[in-house]
């Protein structure tokens, strides 16, 4: 079995000229019964916001969706006006 391992990011777009004010967090995790969970939150900072979970039965899987989830940050310019700058 699977030590449980956590990867973390987060994400912020600000631009108060626009009203721009967004977070977005990334969490790949494994849980105790060895399968992985990829968990999404995201919203206009300071309120409660929106999320999502999804379980893999393997690393890999999860992996490739949270590569996904990073690829669409980057493309935030193009959609919103403001990029995404990764907040340690």
């Amino acid at each position: 079995m699977e030590t449980p391992t956590s990867q973390s990011w987060h994400w912020q777009a600000i631009d108060p000229s626009r009203n721009v004010a967004r977070a977005y967090h990334l969490w790949i995790q494994t849980d105790l019964f060895g399968w992985t969970t990829v968990e999404r939150r995201w919203g206009r900072i300071g309120s409660k916001g929106q999320g999502v979970t999804l379980s893999f039965p393997d690393r890999a899987q999860a992996e490739i969706v949270a590569r996904q989830v990073r690829e669409r940050r980057k493309s935030a310019f193009k959609r919103i006006g403001v990029g995404y700058q990764e907040v340690e």
